[in-house]
């Protein structure tokens, strides 16, 4: 779906009056493609730690250009602010006024990362104080930013260091223009496991990852994505779906599975189709989902029931099977897609939210149960995405979800199938039990 107001708001004359006029001005964002590098203009590691120093040795391996002392007036691709050592609230003054100071030289889509320490780690209500002020920081700043730049965060948990592999990797995510739509973030990463692919461009080949709900929208984006990452493919749909659901499998080259996620022995299916047709199976994508909306007071069993079967029961039940099946044991990785709606509610969708809120508890619970086996689950919890469902919403309605966000836009499909991928990757491995917003700072929910 086509947003027309930021493709003219993005032209010469559209540009002049929707500024004259203090509208809106979303920019066109800098979406990752193939081949492109992986951020224009020099990169400011601000940080006086061994962290920060062991950081910017490794940016300079991948052959960027970084800066540990800002230049006067040069353009910059991204500020990186390493805050690992934080012990009182009074030493965030010094990177932060200090990285303040380049903000007016970021270029258009640069990107703004720090790297901290998870308040809830802490028993010193100083040093818990320091880290949960980065948090607050960290958000407040992107809401600043323009011109496509984003703002996010990574939070190292115990004995895990700026240059871990996962911690190395969220940098590269966030640097890059897969993370175009997340904004105002933080990233967790909860152990020193990980792997970095050694072929950047392919970091899912050898894979066979399946994806439900695959027929359109979010789910043949995150195939398509999936694919081009080096992934083999199982698509997973409803039979009525059967001849979309043919089309997407065909161009990835992938395999077609018909199949309600609902039945019992919908994990069992999907595990026999994969180990039969691939030989094995390595990544579970959760995308099948459904709606029913209606106000509470005027909601039916029949509709509750419903998407909470379709949305997460039938997610528990399969992933019930995976972890009981020997074929799905070497570090396995579960991505499930929840929602902005099960963090901040939306009227008229009680059902849908608490299927979504349930997506969340059952990826954390999940987590020390796929670490067994060096696996891991997590999920991604998109805002406003342009669809076809989303393209049904009334106009006025419609502008208003594109606008509610820090990069005053919807996002595609694409962003949300981007995060997917690199969570699905052996780079992520030490990312477990979290959930990642791709909203673009909606300003409702944490």
């Amino acid at each position: 779906m086509t947003d027309n107001y930021t493709q003219f708001a993005n032209r010469g004359l559209g540009k002049k009056v929707t500024k004259k006029l203090g509208l809106p001005q979303p920019a066109i964002l800098r979406r990752y493609q193939p081949g492109q590098a992986l951020i224009t203009g020099p990169i400011l590691v601000q940080g006086s730690t061994a962290g920060a120093d062991a950081l910017a040795a490794s940016l300079l391996s991948w052959d960027l250009d970084v800066r540990r002392h800002a230049v006067p007036r040069e353009k910059l691709g991204a500020i990186v602010l390493v805050l690992d050592e934080l012990d009182r609230p009074e030493d965030l003054e010094g990177p932060v006024l200090a990285a303040a100071s380049s903000l007016r030289d970021l270029s258009p889509s640069a990107r703004v990362i720090t790297l901290s320490r998870p308040a809830a780690n802490s028993a010193d209500p100083s040093q818990a104080a320091a880290r949960q002020g980065v948090d607050g920081f960290l958000r407040s700043l992107a809401q600043e930013l323009r011109s496509g730049a984003t703002g996010n965060g990574i939070l190292l948990a115990d004995g895990v260091t700026a240059t871990s592999p996962s911690a190395l990797a969220a940098v590269r995510f966030f640097l890059s223009g897969r993370s175009a739509y997340v904004d105002g973030q933080f990233l967790t990463v909860t152990s020193p496991d990980g792997t970095l692919p050694a072929d950047i461009g392919q970091p899912l080949a050898g894979k066979v990852a399946v994806v439900t709900g695959a027929a359109r929208g979010i789910g043949a984006a995150i195939a398509r994505t999936l694919h081009r990452d080096g992934a083999t493919l199982v698509l997973v749909d409803i039979p009525a779906a059967g001849d979309h659901l043919a089309a997407v499998a065909n161009e990835v080259h992938g395999t077609a599975l018909q199949l309600d996620i609902s039945r019992e022995d919908a994990g069992q299916r999907i595990i026999d189709h994969a180990v039969q047709r691939h030989g094995h199976l390595d990544i579970v994508v959760h995308n099948a989902g459904i709606t029913r909306d209606k106000l509470l007071a005027n909601m039916d069993h029949a509709r509750w029931s419903s998407v909470i079967n379709v949305n997460i029961a039938a997610q528990l039940r399969i992933n019930e099977a995976l972890l009981a099946s020997e074929h799905f044991r070497t570090s396995p990785r579960i991505v499930s897609v929840a929602s902005t709606s099960g963090i901040a509610g939306n009227r008229g969708q009680t059902n849908y939210a608490a299927s979504k809120g349930g997506v969340m508890g059952m990826v954390r619970a999940s987590a020390p149960l796929l670490a067994e086996n060096g696996g891991t689950i997590n999920a991604v919890a998109p805002g406003f995405i342009e669809t076809d469902m989303t393209a049904r919403i009334p106009v006025a309605l419609r502008e208003a979800g594109r606008r509610l966000n820090s990069l005053r836009q919807g996002g595609q499909p694409t962003d949300v199938a981007e995060a997917i991928a690199f969570l699905a990757s052996d780079a992520a491995g030490g990312i477990n039990g979290v959930v990642l917003r791709v909203c673009g700072q909606n300003v409702v929910g944490a």
